[in-house]
């Protein structure tokens, strides 16, 4: 037996001092709370304590002689009204929601749902225990400090992220050992850190890595969430990547690439969790306190709000869900050393109580904290709700995924009319969208391929989707896709097909990486990857979704062009700019932006009115009067278009990059004076950059 006494409130969760271990848990509507212990092959319960006291509406108790590595989990007494959203059931053993590791894993039973199933309503309690098919929680030793070294804390303005998933990253890498593949520990290998320094990215996004279920739907059909979007809880690493380091590979993987000069962000899912609708299991939230934990309707208790398309909203307005929230984010911080988030579904987040608001209350504490204030702030601006679609709407310090970006950028080089308007407004940083909150350019989060939809690779070579594999008849996916296969569904083998699907990847990533704002690649997209047409490959755990180490797609040198195509990014400010262009006059009449039409003349109303033009230039400067400039030349027409320089933008120029080169390295030695001329190849583009300063002389080149 365990000595136990009142202990205290907070911290909530299990926390182990030396001596013994307080127990905390929220929950506003129980009416008692039993601690759970169970043996360390968490099959057998050994104990059940009430905690004795509550005080703020927290549960807690203190057990003398526990010992890091105990097993726990929580049953909760409380009113079984689903019509007044209470679902309390202590036959339920309900995960705490501030566990720091979890021990097993979901075990798909009807035991694990608080309502007897199969009923015509679920009014009806289950009263089975469900201790069996649950994982626990573990109390952990206190957390050591996990970096003797200050965070790297890079501008947003200089970041380059890349998208990636840990398994599917490291599965067949074959420089990381075999027992290391898909797990933590097999991002900080050497094997995949040199990949991503010569690379030249500078942050790693991972998806979902707090734990997550596999929801009970894709596990009957042989499947699996590979993405993670399902979260059971906030604060403990998913399991399945810990491979044979555990935990301490994760933290060793993070200290190994900020050595290399690379953050880490995490993917985090608030907005909803795996517990679904009111038909849904009981696994956590909804056991401790569902009234609290989600947001119910107003008329009718019984049913959630959904704004998520998952069954569930987290109710991130309500104080206590807040704070698990913010203390998860700290812990993410304080105790791996993460450096930023992206917010998955950020709209419902900010829902105080139904609509969206930059004012809500969790997005002023992430403003004030003196941890979260400090670490970058990436939403996906939008959800499935009324007025969900937010781009733009997040306050200052945080920046935004820009799917309207993406779409223009697609459409231009598709040869879409109407696109060059859309387009010019993504390479400038999208100030139409992001000033009216004080952001600058760094708002912006652009792309072309996400995990979410489909590869760069599949953007043109597929023009429907093919996700027969996830077993939903191809229902499931986004139907707007804005590629093109240019000829041939899927892989093909005919040459000119080919060379103009690898020069259409060259395009796209390269008014990417030449916009301004903070470009994002997406995992493998270097190499070619494909999903075989699938855009929703989030249950696919297996080669479709696993980046081939040794296959390079049939496009070799596709690598080197991100490699040099991100020094060319980083050699020039006036493509990391921090505050928007404004067309204003910097220096000898320059503007900072100038817009020229093919034959050298300035771009007028009635060339922005043009939907059928898809050739354009544009001269930018950096943010120093007299820096050096840089001039783009773009051309979606199939044709080959003849290029005028303007006189305005001066001279002389030289070529730095050029699409139509398989590496990016310009294929000519051009040297044009202001006025000269050239022809630029259908579906291409080329950057030419001269010296800061007044411009100089040179003779006109005609190549």
């Amino acid at each position: 037996m365990f000595a136990l006494d009142d202990g205290a409130p907070a911290p909530l969760g299990a926390h182990f001092d030396g001596r013994g271990v307080n127990f905390a848990l929220f929950s506003a509507h129980a009416t008692a709370v039993e601690l759970c212990l169970f043996d360390p092959t968490g099959r057998t319960q050994t104990d059940a304590i009430r905690l004795p006291r509550r005080t703020d509406d927290v549960w807690h108790g203190y057990l003398a002689g526990v010992l890091p590595g105990q097993l726990y989990g929580y049953r909760v007494h409380g009113p079984w009204e689903p019509a007044r959203g209470h679902r309390f059931n202590h036959h339920k053993l309900a995960l705490d929601p501030y566990a720091r590791e979890l021990h097993g894993r979901v075990r798909w039973h009807d035991a694990l749902y608080a309502y007897r199933r199969g009923g015509p309503r679920d009014d009806v309690p289950d009263r089975r225990d469900s201790a069996a098919m649950m994982p626990k929680g573990i109390v952990t030793a206190p957390d050591a400090e996990i970096r003797d070294d200050p965070p790297l804390r890079r501008p947003m303005v200089d970041t380059v992220i890349y998208e990636a998933h840990v398994r599917a990253l490291t599965q067949t890498h074959p420089g990381v050992p075999v027992p290391w593949r898909g797990s933590y520990a097999a991002l900080g290998h050497p094997a995949i850190v040199d990949h991503l320094v010569k690379l030249g990215v500078t942050a790693l996004e991972l998806l979902p890595i707090q734990a997550f279920v596999d929801d009970r739907f894709l596990v009957d059909k042989g499947l699996s969430n590979f993405w993670g979007y399902s979260p059971l809880n906030y604060f403990a690493p998913e399991p399945r990547y810990l491979g044979p380091a555990g935990i301490p590979g994760l933290k060793a993987a993070i200290r190994q690439l900020h050595a290399a000069g690379i953050e880490v962000l995490v993917d985090v899912v608030y907005n909803h969790t795996c517990e679904a609708g009111r038909t849904g299991p009981s696994l956590s939230f909804r056991g401790v306190d569902n009234a609290s934990y989600y947001k119910l309707r107003p008329d009718d208790p019984r049913e959630d709000i959904d704004c998520t398309g998952c069954g569930n909203s987290l109710d991130v307005a309500h104080p206590r869900v807040m704070q698990m929230v913010l203390d998860s984010l700290r812990h993410w911080v304080e105790a791996y050393g993460i450096d930023g988030f992206r917010f998955d579904l950020a709209s419902t987040l900010a829902r105080s109580p139904h609509d969206f608001t930059p004012r809500a209350a969790v997005l002023q504490a992430m403003a004030q904290d003196p941890v979260l204030s400090r670490v970058k702030l990436i939403a996906e601006p939008w959800d499935l709700g009324m007025g969900g679609y937010q781009l733009g709407g997040f306050p200052v310090g945080w920046s935004d995924w820009n799917d309207q970006f993406r779409d223009a950028a697609r459409g231009f080089w598709r040869g879409d009319d109407g696109q060059l308007p859309k387009l010019t407004q993504g390479l400038t940083g999208s100030k139409e969208i992001f000033s009216a909150s004080g952001r600058g350019p760094s708002a912006s989060v652009n792309f072309i391929a996400s995990h979410d939809g489909y590869t760069l690779a599949d953007v043109v070579a597929y023009e429907t989707k093919h996700n027969e594999a996830n077993g939903e008849g191809n229902r499931d996916g986004h139907g707007h896709n804005v590629s093109r296969n240019y000829g041939v569904e899927g892989p093909t083998g005919d040459p000119a097909i080919l060379a103009v699907r690898a020069r259409q990847k060259r395009n796209l990533l390269a008014t990417i990486l030449l916009a301004q704002g903070v470009p994002m690649l997406l995992m493998g997209d270097e190499r070619s990857r494909s999903q075989g047409g699938n855009n929703n490959a989030y249950c696919q755990d297996n080669a479709t979704s696993w980046v081939d180490w040794s296959n390079d797609g049939g496009d070799p040198a596709l690598a080197e062009f991100v490699r040099n195509l991100l020094a060319l990014r980083r050699d020039h400010r006036a493509l990391r700019r921090r505050h928007f262009l404004t067309g204003e006059t910097v220096a000898a009449g320059l503007r900072d932006v100038h817009w020229l039409a093919p034959d050298g003349t300035e771009m007028g109303d009635a060339d922005w009115g043009d939907s059928r033009r898809r050739a354009f230039g544009m001269q930018i400067g950096n943010d120093a009067p007299d820096g050096r400039r840089l001039l783009l030349l773009a051309n979606a027409d199939p044709d080959p278009r003849e290029f005028t320089l303007a006189r305005v933008v001066g001279g002389p120029w030289s070529a730095v990059f050029d699409t139509r080169s398989a590496d990016g390295r310009p294929r000519d030695k051009l040297a044009l004076a202001a006025g000269g001329s050239l022809v630029l190849d259908g579906r291409s583009l080329l950057v030419l950059s001269r010296p800061g300063g007044r411009a100089g002389k040179t003779v006109e080149a005609r190549p």
